[in-house]
This record gives structure tokens, sequence and C-alpha cells, in this order.
């Protein structure tokens, strides 16, 4: 759009409108969003509610200009019935807002973001600010639009920002931006009381004077650079005024480079700080996080610390005040609800007593307030094992280091030590960069390797002096430079024909090996001299040089490589491999490395594949890299597609379709079904509950389009007429269900394995009374893979009620035996590196909703009955079918609700809780080697939570 018609609708607009008409409503609501969000996360708000906005609207708006839209990222522009429509071609489109007067933006203030807005589905939108120093991660007001209509964001400017960025939406696809402007919100007199509240939630009533480690980004404005590991604060109230004695509650929000972090509240009683009066409060990058103290004495000074290493982060609507009895009580009873299994279903009214009082905390009761209290402490604890990334770094993997005279030892014992290859195809990288990349493998510590450089004509000079400046340094550089460009493939083949080492390992022209990236792959090598492929960890460096997100792999894992390329780097292979498959082959440019590895696999065993659990590779996370965004090259994902197709020819495999999935750089590998489908024989155990059972069976019987089942209800038991004309009706209804009696003592295992004895489907279906089908494919995608030859059991992505992640496979040995991976995330979230969204190999799945063979199921000999009655039957099922060579897989294709333990007792009786140990047991003597390590799930990833998070191996 050009700056003379914004609209595009061939009418001239006057590029200033500081008389422009103002949607009052619009600009309420904006402030009032804004105000919400602060006053639920400051304790002040109980001594200074707000007040109606409407008569401070008077000159709420005092400057405001024009915004024109410059596409920089991932946006085309089309034109359709007279009207723009801009198009997402990837998952970061990017615009850069120019102001038609940058003087508005220049000066600081309060503003107001406006525009018009539409799209197919919900979008996540960002607003990124350069303060001088870049668009930086933490520098960035979030946005959420469902589908269309009037938008405004608040947010604050420092004296002298440079630049704003707006990223429209997450998703590809289809969008209109109309009418962006830029309003200055003003200091009238009506409105002095909103900006002095705005201002201190922004600020604080608090001032921070950095005790160590701590440097300010901004002047005025709470913005740091942590130059360590330990950064602290001292705080004082800006008036002197003191914490008394009793409940006191803490309040900020906090916007990091990371997401999971940890803060801690230090409270001075006169003896100095300490880790005795020490308050920690995880938090999330940019979401409120509150914590409620009780102080025996009144305080005067604070310390407050922000989190445990080096970056860049920012600090909104500081406060610690003094709060009442019934503040305290309703914050307590909440943060139980949400964050102790032990109150997990209890009602925040049946905490505080009886009748929902909150005397226990108002008027004294210490017994039951000190019990509350400490629950409610305990939801604060923090597993060290749960660490960043840089103390990762700093107490993880440093440890793990070998020391020169390790390194030397090693190298001097070895008969034939491998030579390895390294081939690095290079095109016009910055000169910095590229010799960023030769260094790192000069610097190896292991010495027998070559590093062999194949120039694709790059056009700029520079390109080939760095490489001749090196090639005369080292004798074990080589260089090819092309006359002509050839693209990747062929360039990296040029550089397969200049090697003469045992194995060739990949490397990018402007990406870096870790130090002891060769010494750790030829140690494998001289375990296993036999081994073909090796992979390894990988991160990235950011623009400001800082290693992040880690990407702690999983074993080897066929279902997961066919749904995206997880191998990637390190990548090692046996030269005599990659030369027996004719090298890089050409046409599939931009996912060279994945066909690679794909036709590599049916000529590899999987013993001679191993994956080291070590960051042995840093991608250079720069604009137009895979590393920085996985939209950044859009032709990878088509480049892949081909890839797979072409693995699937070379099998003989048919009926298979290879499709993008669900985000960008997956895919979906959807496998046939013969026809006649084969029957699938459902087994739901039931007791009673007949609105929980009809609705799971009729959700089945409405909604799933493969028809081809059977469905057996087991009912152990059930005494409720209802039921039982329940299941006269149903039967009548369709021929398909069955109803058997099961009249013995709850046992999950033997009723199961007395239902499989009465299927007549070669598939056996678990199914628990308490499932809903959300995805009519569900059955179709499942049978999918259960037909293929080597797999065992198939899971189903499962919802809790509230939409979050009930299930998305096991982890065995996450809390002691098994957990639930990705648990409570939300349905819509991605997981760890995409982990929720793409089909893949797991150590076992829920029996909430599980097919397998009947064939399968009778070799491994079903459930165990005998000492897995109730708990981990389902997991030890698993890993027997996993033991007799089957691969387990779970699909996010099949989607269901479970609304768990609706038809279930709580575990609290002393019997019950006995069995249960006794189950825990049995599985840790079953079990002991996959319960220390389950190969589906990284060793360096914590075992105490279900969220990826880094562990402290």
């Amino acid at each position: 759009m050009s700056d003379k018609d914004p609209k595009g609708d061939g009418k001239n607009t006057p590029v200033e409108q500081a008389s422009l008409p103002v949607d009052r409503h619009l600009a309420t609501l904006a402030l009032s969003a804004r105000l919400r969000r602060m006053q639920t996360s400051l304790s002040w708000r109980a001594t200074k509610p707000l007040r109606d906005l409407g008569g401070l609207y008077h000159k709420y708006i005092m400057k405001c200009t024009r915004l024109d839209l410059l596409p920089v990222h991932e946006l085309d522009l089309i034109t359709r019935n007279n009207k723009v429509i801009w198009v997402s071609r990837g998952g970061d489109p990017q615009f850069l807002l120019t102001a038609l007067n940058p003087a508005v933006m220049s000066q600081g203030g309060w503003f107001s973001l406006e525009f018009d807005f539409a799209c197919r589905q919900p979008a996540e939108q960002c607003l990124y600010i350069d303060y001088g120093d870049g668009f930086q991660p933490d520098i960035v007001v979030t946005h959420h639009v469902e589908r269309r209509g009037a938008q405004a964001l608040v947010f604050y400017l420092p004296r002298g920002t440079k630049a704003l960025r707006f990223d429209p939406a997450t998703q590809p696809g289809e969008f209109s931006l109309e009418q962006p402007v830029l309003r200055k919100l003003g200091a009238g007199p009506t409105l002095q009381g909103v900006n002095g509240f705005l201002k201190c939630c922004e600020t604080s009533e608090f001032t921070f004077v950095a005790s160590q480690q701590v440097e300010r980004r901004l002047q005025g404005e709470f913005h740091y650079r942590s130059q360590g590991t330990d950064p602290a604060f001292v705080v004082r109230h800006r008036h002197g005024r003191e914490l008394g004695p009793g409940w006191c509650r803490i309040d900020f929000t906090i916007v990091g480079e990371y997401q999971h972090q940890v803060a801690k509240l230090y409270v001075d009683f006169g003896e100095g700080f300490s880790e005795q009066h020490a308050y920690p409060i995880p938090f999330e990058s940019g979401v409120p996080s509150s914590r409620v103290i009780w102080l025996e004495r009144g305080v005067s000074t604070l310390r407050f610390d922000p989190w445990e290493r080096e970056g860049v982060f920012r600090v909104e609507g500081f406060c610690v005040d003094n709060i009442t009895g019934v503040q305290a009580a309703t914050a307590i009873a909440s943060r139980l609800v949400q964050h102790s299994e032990a109150y997990r279903d209890t009602a925040p009214a049946a905490i505080l007593g009886t009748d929902g009082s909150v005397d226990a905390l108002e008027d004294g009761d210490a017994e039951r307030r000190e019990a509350l209290y400490a629950d409610y402490a305990d939801t604060f604890v923090i597993n060290e094992s749960e660490l960043s990334y840089q103390k990762w770094i700093d107490e993880v993997e440093r440890k793990a280091q070998p020391t020169a005279e390790t390194v030397s030892s090693f190298v001097a014992a070895l008969s034939n030590a491998p030579v390895i290859s390294v081939l690095v195809p290079v095109y016009n990288p910055d000169a910095a960069l590229l010799k960023a990349c030769i260094q790192s493998v000069i610097d190896q510590s292991y010495p027998h390797w070559e590093l062999c450089l194949a120039d694709d004509a790059s056009p700029d000079a520079h390109v080939v002096e760095v490489l001749r400046q090196f090639e005369k340094r080292d004798p074990r550089i080589k260089v090819h430079v092309r006359p002509e460009n050839g693209h990747i493939s062929r360039t990296t083949n040029d550089a397969l024909a200049m090697a003469s080492g045992d194995y060739i390992a990949l490397l990018d022209h402007d990406d870096v090996l870790a130090p002891h990236a060769f010494y750790f792959v030829a140690k494998e090598l001289a375990k296993r001299p036999g081994l073909q492929l090796i992979y390894s960890d990988e991160d990235k460096i950011d623009i400001h040089g800082t290693r992040c997100e880690p990407h702690f792999k999983p074993d080897w894992n066929l279902d997961l490589l066919y749904s995206q390329n997880y191998v990637s780097h390190l990548g090692v292979y046996r030269k005599q491999l990659v030369d027996r498959i004719g090298g890089f082959r050409e046409g599939v440019e931009g996912s060279q490395d994945y066909d690679l590895v794909l036709r590599c696999i049916p000529h590899l065993h999987d013993d001679k594949i191993v994956h080291i659990p070590q960051v042995l590779y840093h991608w250079r996370a720069i604009e137009g890299s895979t590393a920085l965004a996985e939209e950044g090259k859009d032709y990878t994902t088509s480049a892949g597609i081909q890839a797979l197709c072409h693995h699937f020819e070379g099998l003989g495999v048919t009926g298979v379709d290879v499709s993008q999935g669900l985000v960008a750089n997956t895919y979906r590998v959807s496998w046939p079904i013969p026809d006649p489908a084969p029957l699938v024989s459902m087994l739901i155990p039931t007791r009673d509950k007949k609105e929980v059972t009809e609705l799971a069976v009729r959700s089945i019987l409405d909604k799933s389009t493969y028809t081809n089942f059977e469905i057996i209800i087991l009912d152990n038991g059930s005494v409720e007429p209802e039921t039982h004309e329940f299941f006269d009706a149903i039967q009548d209804e369709d021929e398909r269900i069955r109803v058997v009696q099961y009249d013995h003592p709850f046992n999950y295992s033997a009723i199961n394995n007395y239902g499989a004895r009465l299927a007549n489907g070669s598939i056996i279906g678990l199914v628990n009374n308490d499932v809903e089908v959300i995805s009519p494919e569900w059955l179709t995608e499942m049978v999918s893979h259960v037909l293929r030859d080597d797999v065992g059991c198939v899971g189903a992505k499962l919802y809790f009620g509230n939409d979050t992640i009930q299930h998305a496979g096991v982890v065995v040995g996450l809390g002691g035996v098994a957990g639930h991976s990705h648990k409570h995330f939300p349905r819509t979230a991605g997981g760890y590196f995409n982990r929720l969204k793409v089909v893949q190999s797991v150590s076992a799945v829920t029996a909430a909703c599980l097919l397998v063979r009947k064939s399968v199921y009778d070799e491994v000999g079903g459930l165990n009955e005998n000492d897995l009655k109730v708990a981990f039957n389902d997991v030890d099922f698993c890993l027997k079918v996993l033991s007799a060579g089957y691969r387990n897989i779970w699909t996010p294709f099949a989607e269901l609700y479970h609304h768990e333990s609706i038809s279930r007792g709580a575990e609290d009786s002393p019997e019950k809780v006995a069995r249960f140990n006794t189950e825990v047991d049995y599985m840790k003597r079953t079990w002991s080697r996959i319960i220390d390590h389950d190969p589906s799930y990284s060793p360096c990833l914590t075992k105490s939570r279900e969220d990826f998070s880094i562990g402290n191996r």
C-alpha cells in the first residue's frame, strides 16, 4: 500500500489524522483490557479499585498517525473483489510498521496500535519493539484474535524507539489487515489517574537497586541484562513504607529469553538475607506470577533475584504489599486446586472450611493456617533438576567434557583411528561466519579429520579468498571451486568426491561444531566399529552468539523420522554406505540431508545406528535459516515430501500417501487399509455410570467413519436399573454391540483378557468407558498403523474436558515408573519440537484407547492379571510388545476426549495404597533398564515433570 492510498481503494487519504474521528468504545475497551490484566497481578488493586472509564475518556487520544505496512518476510499481496488480501506463506509473516509521522513514536509514552483484522482461524499476534539493539525476543507485546473485528494493543514506548515489527499470525493462510493507526495516549487532566495507574503498573511503587550481576538496559525503564547466573536487586518502597507482619503478596511479570524460570524473594528480618527466608516463585515468560507469604515480623528490606542465568529480561508490575486474610485464603485455595494433586478435584470453598469460610486464615486458627500454608508452599518447591539451558551448560555439560589428557590418551590408544571427512557445501556466506565454521573444525580435540570445502560459484570474491587462506594453513583442508552454480546436492557430491575418510560428517557453511564433537563420535566407533550412522543432539546460536533451543533427541525412532528430520545434525555416516547409495540426490534440494538418511535406511539395521546424547552441533539462527524458523525455507517441506515418496517407492511399498503435516517441515504418512477392512473388537469395561458409558459408545457409533467394528461392553457388576436399561436398548439398536457379564472382583487386566477371548476381530481395541470421539477418522488412522507388520500397539491423542492434553504417549521412568508426555499442555500446543503434532514411536501408550493386533496380544500373553490388577498394566503390556520386537506408535491424528477418573474411585484406602505400592515395585523390578532410559525420551530431559524440561543428568 502506498502512503497516498493506504486502503488501496483508489481514494486519497490524508497522511496525518490528528483530528480523525475516534471509536470511543474501542479505545475504552483497549484501555480496560490493559488495566484488567495489570490489576489481576497487583496486590494494591484491593485498595485502589478502578473507576468507570467512561468519565476518563476525554483527551484519551492526543495524537495519532497512519501506519504503512512494509512486508519483510513470508507475505504476498493479492486483490480480490477490489479488496486487499494478505497471504502468509509460512508460520512467521512479518511487517515493518512505518509511521507516517515518525516523531509521534520517537517521543515515547503510552500508545495504542489499532487496526481491523480478519482471518479464517484464530491468530496469535506479536508486536516487536526495537529500542536500538534490533528486535529482541523479550521485547514483545502479544495479542490473540479469534477471527475478525477491530483490534487494539496498548503498550509503552520509551524515548528513542527505533522501529516496530508486527507478526500478524503464526500459520500460513489469508488475512486482511486494514487501517492500521498508532495513537498516542495523552495525560489530560481527567486521565491523570489512569495514567498514574498505568505508570505504577509498569515501573511499580518500588525502586530496584542492582545488587550484583545486573546492568540497566534502558535508562528509566525496567529492562535489564543479567551478567551472571546470580543477578539480584535490593528492593525498597519509594516512600519508605515497611511491610507489616501478617499476610503479604508479591506480584510481578518477567519477560525474558527463556520460557520457564524461577525467581526468588528474600526477606531480611534484621539478620541479613538467607535461604531460610527465601521464597522461590516459578514463572513463565510474560505471564503474571504471584505468591502469598506469611510474615512473623515486619520487614523493611527485600531482595529480588529474577532468575539464575545470563540474558536480557524485563520486569513489569512488581509489587509487594500486605493483604488481608480473605485475600490470602482465596489465593492459597486457588493455587492448591491448580497445582497440588491432593487438592486437584476439591472445590476452593471446601479447602477453607466445611462452610466455605476463611476463618482459618482470617481469625488466627494457627494449626489450620500452618497446614494449608505448608501445602501451599510445597507447590513452589523447585526441583533442582529443572534447569535453564545456560545452567545446564554450566553444571551438566561442562562436567561431561573430557580433559586434554583424556583425549590424548584415547587417541594414542587407538590402533586404527577412523578418519572423519567433513563435507561443507559453500555458497556466499558471511566471511566471519564462514571463518568461524572452518575454525570449529580446526579446533576439534580429535585430530583425525579432513575438511572438504566445495564452493558453488559464490558471487562474492571474499568466499574463495577465505577458503584458499585456510587451505594453505592446514594440509587436512581441501577446497574445490565450481565454475558454475549447481545447487547444494551437486556441490555436496563434489565435496564427497574429495573425501578419503572412513566416515563423512555434514556441516553447513555458517554453523559450528562443539570442540569435542569428533572425540565423542570416535568413542562410539571404538566401542562399536561396525556403526553405519551416528547422530547427536543439537542447539542454536542466536544473533547475539548465545546458545539456545537445545534439541535433546530420542534414540533411533523410525516413525518420528517419517514425520520430521529429527536426525539432522550432527549426522555422521560410514562413507561406504553413502557411496553405495550414490551420494546426494539432485532434485530434493532443501531436504537433501533428509533424503540421504531415508535412502540409507534400507541398508541399515537398528543396531548399526547410535544416538549420542550430547550437544555436538550448533545451528546459526540467522535470517532465512531453517534454524531460525521452520518456515524459513518454504521449499524444504515439498522437498521432504518428495524424499519420502522416493523412499517408499524404493522399498516397494504401495498405497502409502505422503502429505504435509500439521506444521511446516513435518509430514504425515498415511498407510493403506485393505478391502475389506479388518474387524476391530473394542473392549469397554464398565460398572454403572450409564451416562458416561453411553456418551462413549454413542460417540463411537455416531462419529466413526470406520464402520467394521464390534463393541463388547464388559459389565463388571452394574446394579443401577438405568444402566441395564441402556444395555438392553443399545444392543437392540445396533447389532455390533454385545454386553457380557464379568461377575468377579475388579481386575482391569483380567476383565480385558476375558473380553479378548470373546473377540471376533483380528484387531483388539482397549477403550475406556469415559472417552468421547472427536475426530471421525480416529479409528481409520489407528487401524492403518496397527496393520503394519512391525507395529505393535497404537495410541491416540486424548484430551481432558478442558481441552488440555491428557495423553500424548507414555514416558517410562517419568515420576518413578511412567508418566504422560506433555500432560496439561493446551490442545493447540506443538509441544517439544512439535512432538504433539507428529506420529512417532513411543515405549508405551495408555489403554484408555489402544489398538493392537489380536495375534500380538496373544503372543505376549495379554495383560498381566496376576501382578498388575489396576495400575501400570497397559505400560507393562506395551513394554512386553516392545520386547517382542514390535514398535509402539502414538498418533495425533486420532483425537478423543478422556474424561479421566469419572468412573473410578480414589486410591486412598490402606488396601489400595498397599496394592499400588506392590505394583510399583513389580514394574521397577521387571523393567528397571527401560525405566532408567526410555529410548523414546532423552536422558538429558527431566524425569520429575511431564513437560520435556531440561534435566540434571
